[in-house]
Protein backbone atom coordinates (compact mmCIF):
# COMPACT_ATOMS: atom_id res chain seq x y z
CA UNK A 1 0.00 0.00 0.00
CA UNK A 2 0.95 3.46 -0.67
CA UNK A 3 1.88 5.37 1.91
CA UNK A 4 0.48 8.71 -0.05
CA UNK A 5 -3.64 9.50 -0.14
CA UNK A 6 -3.60 11.45 -3.56
CA UNK A 7 -1.32 11.79 -6.44
CA UNK A 8 -0.55 15.39 -5.64
CA UNK A 9 0.86 14.42 -2.61
CA UNK A 10 2.92 11.26 -4.32
CA UNK A 11 4.47 13.87 -6.50
CA UNK A 12 5.51 16.31 -3.51
CA UNK A 13 7.15 13.60 -2.02
CA UNK A 14 9.00 12.59 -5.33
CA UNK A 15 9.98 16.62 -5.45
CA UNK A 16 8.24 16.18 -9.55
CA UNK A 17 5.21 15.08 -11.11
CA UNK A 18 4.58 11.67 -11.66
CA UNK A 19 5.00 10.37 -15.46
CA UNK A 20 1.90 8.29 -16.95
CA UNK A 21 3.24 4.99 -15.97
CA UNK A 22 3.38 6.24 -11.97
CA UNK A 23 0.11 7.82 -12.45
CA UNK A 24 -1.48 4.57 -13.49
CA UNK A 25 0.12 2.47 -11.21
CA UNK A 26 -0.80 4.66 -8.07
CA UNK A 27 -4.41 4.68 -9.29
CA UNK A 28 -4.45 0.89 -9.50
CA UNK A 29 -2.37 0.22 -6.40
CA UNK A 30 -2.20 2.81 -3.46
CA UNK A 31 -5.48 1.31 -1.56
CA UNK A 32 -4.31 -2.01 -2.13
CA UNK A 33 -2.33 -4.40 0.13
CA UNK A 34 1.57 -5.44 -0.76
CA UNK A 35 0.73 -8.94 -0.31
CA UNK A 36 -2.59 -8.58 -2.62
CA UNK A 37 -0.09 -6.93 -5.43
CA UNK A 38 2.65 -9.90 -4.66
CA UNK A 39 -0.35 -12.32 -4.87
CA UNK A 40 -0.88 -11.07 -8.71
CA UNK A 41 2.23 -13.91 -9.42
CA UNK A 42 -0.21 -16.93 -8.92
CA UNK A 43 -2.84 -15.06 -11.46
CA UNK A 44 -0.01 -14.18 -13.98
CA UNK A 45 1.27 -17.79 -14.11
CA UNK A 46 -2.05 -19.12 -14.47
CA UNK A 47 -2.88 -16.22 -17.41
CA UNK A 48 0.49 -17.53 -19.10
CA UNK A 49 0.20 -21.14 -18.96
CA UNK A 50 -3.37 -20.83 -20.24
CA UNK A 51 -2.61 -18.50 -23.15
CA UNK A 52 0.44 -18.64 -24.21
CA UNK A 53 0.75 -22.11 -25.33
CA UNK A 54 -2.41 -21.93 -27.44
CA UNK A 55 -0.61 -21.06 -30.68
CA UNK A 56 1.79 -24.14 -30.21
CA UNK A 57 -1.37 -26.38 -29.40
CA UNK A 58 -3.27 -24.77 -32.67
CA UNK A 59 -0.18 -25.82 -34.51
CA UNK A 60 -0.10 -29.20 -32.99
CA UNK A 61 -3.80 -30.20 -33.44
CA UNK A 62 -4.54 -28.92 -36.90
CA UNK A 63 -1.47 -31.24 -38.53
CA UNK A 64 -0.66 -28.33 -40.74
CA UNK A 65 2.49 -29.74 -43.40
CA UNK A 66 3.67 -26.20 -43.44
CA UNK A 67 4.27 -26.28 -39.75
CA UNK A 68 5.54 -29.92 -39.69
CA UNK A 69 8.87 -29.35 -41.51
CA UNK A 70 9.38 -27.28 -37.86
CA UNK A 71 8.35 -30.13 -35.50
CA UNK A 72 11.20 -31.88 -33.79
CA UNK A 73 9.99 -35.23 -33.04
CA UNK A 74 8.34 -35.43 -36.44
CA UNK A 75 6.49 -38.86 -35.48
CA UNK A 76 4.69 -37.76 -31.82
CA UNK A 77 1.12 -36.67 -32.40
CA UNK A 78 -0.59 -35.02 -29.70
CA UNK A 79 -4.58 -34.97 -29.69
CA UNK A 80 -6.75 -32.51 -27.15
CA UNK A 81 -7.11 -35.08 -24.96
CA UNK A 82 -3.53 -35.55 -24.18
CA UNK A 83 -2.64 -31.67 -24.09
CA UNK A 84 -5.53 -31.63 -21.90
CA UNK A 85 -5.07 -33.37 -19.22
CA UNK A 86 -0.95 -32.15 -18.86
CA UNK A 87 -3.02 -28.78 -18.80
CA UNK A 88 -5.23 -30.20 -15.85
CA UNK A 89 -1.91 -31.14 -13.46
CA UNK A 90 -0.59 -27.67 -13.88
CA UNK A 91 -3.20 -26.08 -13.12
CA UNK A 92 -3.56 -28.38 -9.91
CA UNK A 93 0.00 -27.82 -8.59
CA UNK A 94 -0.38 -23.65 -9.37
CA UNK A 95 -3.16 -24.03 -6.85
CA UNK A 96 -1.99 -26.98 -4.42
CA UNK A 97 2.00 -26.07 -4.27
CA UNK A 98 2.59 -22.62 -6.04
CA UNK A 99 0.02 -20.87 -4.05
CA UNK A 100 0.53 -21.73 -0.49
CA UNK A 101 4.13 -20.75 -1.64
CA UNK A 102 2.97 -17.62 -2.43
CA UNK A 103 1.44 -17.00 0.86
CA UNK A 104 4.72 -18.08 2.77
CA UNK A 105 7.61 -16.52 0.55
CA UNK A 106 5.85 -13.00 0.83
CA UNK A 107 7.44 -11.87 4.78
CA UNK A 108 11.15 -13.09 2.83
CA UNK A 109 10.05 -10.96 -0.45
CA UNK A 110 9.47 -7.78 2.26
CA UNK A 111 12.19 -8.35 4.17
CA UNK A 112 14.79 -8.47 1.33
CA UNK A 113 13.42 -5.54 0.21
CA UNK A 114 11.29 -6.06 -2.72
CA UNK A 115 8.78 -3.43 -2.91
CA UNK A 116 5.83 -1.64 -4.61
CA UNK A 117 6.25 2.07 -3.82
CA UNK A 118 6.69 4.94 -5.80
CA UNK A 119 8.89 5.86 -8.50
CA UNK A 120 8.93 3.29 -10.76
CA UNK A 121 11.93 1.83 -12.06
CA UNK A 122 13.86 3.13 -15.25
CA UNK A 123 14.02 0.99 -18.17
CA UNK A 124 17.65 0.39 -18.09
CA UNK A 125 16.97 -0.83 -14.06
CA UNK A 126 14.27 -3.18 -15.38
CA UNK A 127 16.19 -4.75 -18.36
CA UNK A 128 19.72 -4.85 -16.53
CA UNK A 129 17.76 -6.38 -13.55
CA UNK A 130 16.09 -8.88 -15.99
CA UNK A 131 19.38 -10.09 -17.75
CA UNK A 132 21.12 -10.80 -14.04
CA UNK A 133 18.65 -12.56 -12.92
CA UNK A 134 18.32 -14.82 -15.94
CA UNK A 135 21.95 -15.14 -15.94
CA UNK A 136 21.61 -16.35 -12.26
CA UNK A 137 18.51 -18.63 -12.78
CA UNK A 138 20.55 -20.46 -15.97
CA UNK A 139 23.15 -21.33 -13.78
CA UNK A 140 21.45 -22.18 -10.00
CA UNK A 141 18.94 -24.21 -12.53
CA UNK A 142 21.67 -25.76 -14.48
CA UNK A 143 23.55 -27.47 -10.93
CA UNK A 144 20.13 -28.40 -9.23
CA UNK A 145 19.06 -30.05 -12.76
CA UNK A 146 22.06 -32.07 -12.87
CA UNK A 147 21.43 -33.05 -8.96
CA UNK A 148 17.67 -34.17 -10.38
CA UNK A 149 19.36 -37.04 -12.65
CA UNK A 150 21.48 -38.92 -10.18
CA UNK A 151 19.96 -41.85 -9.85
CA UNK A 152 17.61 -40.77 -6.84
CA UNK A 153 16.57 -37.71 -7.79
CA UNK A 154 15.31 -39.25 -11.35
CA UNK A 155 13.70 -42.14 -9.49
CA UNK A 156 11.68 -40.07 -6.49
CA UNK A 157 10.79 -36.94 -7.90
CA UNK A 158 12.38 -35.89 -11.91
CA UNK A 159 10.74 -38.70 -13.38
CA UNK A 160 7.50 -37.33 -13.80
CA UNK A 161 9.01 -34.62 -15.45
CA UNK A 162 10.19 -36.73 -18.27
CA UNK A 163 7.09 -38.71 -18.58
CA UNK A 164 6.92 -36.42 -21.75
CA UNK A 165 10.01 -37.89 -24.28
CA UNK A 166 8.67 -35.83 -26.89
CA UNK A 167 7.43 -32.23 -24.92
CA UNK A 168 4.36 -30.54 -24.97
CA UNK A 169 3.36 -26.49 -25.04
CA UNK A 170 1.86 -27.41 -21.98
CA UNK A 171 4.30 -30.12 -20.15
CA UNK A 172 7.11 -27.28 -19.00
CA UNK A 173 6.06 -26.51 -15.73
CA UNK A 174 4.45 -30.56 -15.53
CA UNK A 175 6.44 -31.83 -12.44
CA UNK A 176 6.79 -33.45 -9.32
CA UNK A 177 5.49 -30.97 -6.56
CA UNK A 178 9.12 -31.24 -5.01
CA UNK A 179 10.64 -30.49 -8.28
CA UNK A 180 8.59 -27.45 -8.82
CA UNK A 181 9.47 -26.30 -5.11
CA UNK A 182 13.58 -27.49 -6.12
CA UNK A 183 13.51 -25.74 -9.71
CA UNK A 184 11.56 -22.71 -8.29
CA UNK A 185 14.48 -21.50 -6.21
CA UNK A 186 16.63 -20.40 -8.97
CA UNK A 187 14.11 -18.56 -10.20
CA UNK A 188 13.60 -16.26 -7.17
CA UNK A 189 17.20 -16.22 -6.29
CA UNK A 190 18.13 -13.47 -8.36
CA UNK A 191 15.41 -10.94 -6.69
CA UNK A 192 16.00 -12.24 -3.38
CA UNK A 193 19.96 -11.27 -3.96
CA UNK A 194 18.92 -7.93 -6.40
CA UNK A 195 15.70 -7.01 -5.16
CA UNK A 196 13.70 -5.15 -7.49
CA UNK A 197 10.13 -3.34 -7.63
CA UNK A 198 7.09 -5.48 -7.47
CA UNK A 199 6.54 -4.86 -11.42
CA UNK A 200 9.92 -5.57 -12.50
CA UNK A 201 9.56 -9.10 -10.40
CA UNK A 202 6.10 -9.94 -12.08
CA UNK A 203 7.71 -9.33 -15.61
CA UNK A 204 10.44 -11.48 -14.53
CA UNK A 205 7.90 -14.40 -13.69
CA UNK A 206 6.46 -14.44 -17.07
CA UNK A 207 8.97 -13.81 -19.23
CA UNK A 208 10.85 -16.73 -17.29
CA UNK A 209 8.13 -19.00 -17.90
CA UNK A 210 7.23 -17.83 -21.46
CA UNK A 211 10.80 -18.92 -22.24
CA UNK A 212 10.09 -22.39 -20.78
CA UNK A 213 6.78 -23.11 -22.76
CA UNK A 214 8.55 -22.44 -25.90
CA UNK A 215 11.49 -24.84 -24.78
CA UNK A 216 8.85 -27.37 -24.46
CA UNK A 217 7.06 -26.21 -27.17
CA UNK A 218 8.74 -29.36 -29.78
CA UNK A 219 8.62 -26.91 -32.18
CA UNK A 220 11.98 -24.73 -33.49
CA UNK A 221 10.96 -21.98 -35.55
CA UNK A 222 13.77 -19.86 -37.11
CA UNK A 223 11.74 -16.16 -37.01
CA UNK A 224 11.44 -16.76 -32.66
CA UNK A 225 13.04 -14.14 -30.89
CA UNK A 226 14.78 -15.65 -28.67
CA UNK A 227 16.38 -17.32 -31.06
CA UNK A 228 18.34 -13.87 -31.64
CA UNK A 229 19.73 -14.17 -28.01
CA UNK A 230 23.47 -15.34 -28.20
CA UNK A 231 24.26 -19.00 -26.35
CA UNK A 232 20.09 -19.43 -26.39
CA UNK A 233 18.93 -23.37 -25.45
CA UNK A 234 15.58 -23.44 -27.30
CA UNK A 235 13.07 -25.90 -28.18
CA UNK A 236 15.64 -28.37 -30.41
CA UNK A 237 18.26 -28.53 -28.11
CA UNK A 238 15.65 -29.04 -24.55
CA UNK A 239 13.95 -31.50 -26.98
CA UNK A 240 17.15 -34.00 -26.93
CA UNK A 241 17.01 -34.04 -22.94
CA UNK A 242 13.58 -35.27 -23.18
CA UNK A 243 14.37 -37.70 -26.09
CA UNK A 244 17.39 -39.57 -24.26
CA UNK A 245 15.26 -39.26 -20.76
CA UNK A 246 16.24 -40.66 -17.72
CA UNK A 247 19.57 -41.93 -19.18
CA UNK A 248 20.06 -38.00 -20.00
CA UNK A 249 23.36 -36.12 -19.35
CA UNK A 250 22.89 -33.80 -21.33
CA UNK A 251 21.61 -30.54 -21.78
CA UNK A 252 20.86 -29.49 -18.67
CA UNK A 253 20.75 -25.64 -19.48
CA UNK A 254 17.43 -23.95 -19.07
CA UNK A 255 18.27 -20.46 -21.17
CA UNK A 256 21.67 -20.66 -22.03
CA UNK A 257 24.14 -23.23 -23.54
CA UNK A 258 27.57 -21.72 -21.68
CA UNK A 259 27.07 -24.29 -18.92
CA UNK A 260 26.82 -27.16 -20.81
CA UNK A 261 29.68 -26.12 -22.78
CA UNK A 262 31.85 -25.12 -20.00
CA UNK A 263 30.94 -28.31 -18.04
CA UNK A 264 31.13 -30.37 -21.41
CA UNK A 265 27.43 -31.37 -20.84
CA UNK A 266 26.70 -31.04 -24.34
CA UNK A 267 29.24 -34.27 -25.55
CA UNK A 268 25.92 -36.41 -26.45
CA UNK A 269 23.81 -34.08 -27.89
CA UNK A 270 26.60 -33.13 -30.19
CA UNK A 271 27.44 -36.55 -30.95
CA UNK A 272 23.15 -37.26 -31.62
CA UNK A 273 23.22 -33.79 -34.46
CA UNK A 274 26.71 -35.13 -36.18
CA UNK A 275 24.73 -38.62 -36.82
CA UNK A 276 21.67 -37.12 -38.01
CA UNK A 277 23.44 -35.12 -40.12
CA UNK A 278 25.47 -38.25 -41.97
CA UNK A 279 22.18 -39.71 -41.90
CA UNK A 280 20.56 -36.83 -44.25
CA UNK A 281 24.04 -36.65 -46.14
CA UNK A 282 23.61 -40.03 -47.52
CA UNK A 283 19.40 -39.75 -48.18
Amino acid sequence: MLPYQTLEEAALALGRNLTLAESLWYNYSARKSDFFLYSHNIFFLCLVFSLAPLPYAFIELSQSEIMAKFKVQTKIKRSFSDMFKCYKEVMKKFVVVVGPLQIVSFPIVKWVGIHASLPLPSLWEVSSQLIVYFLIEDYTNYWLHRLLHSKWGYEKIHYMHHEYSAPIVFAAPYAHWAEILILGIPTFVGPLIIPCHIITLHLWIILRHVEAIHTHSGYEFPWYPWKFIPFYVGAEYHDYHHYVGEQSQSNFASVFTYCDFIYRTNRGYHHHKQALNKVSHFN
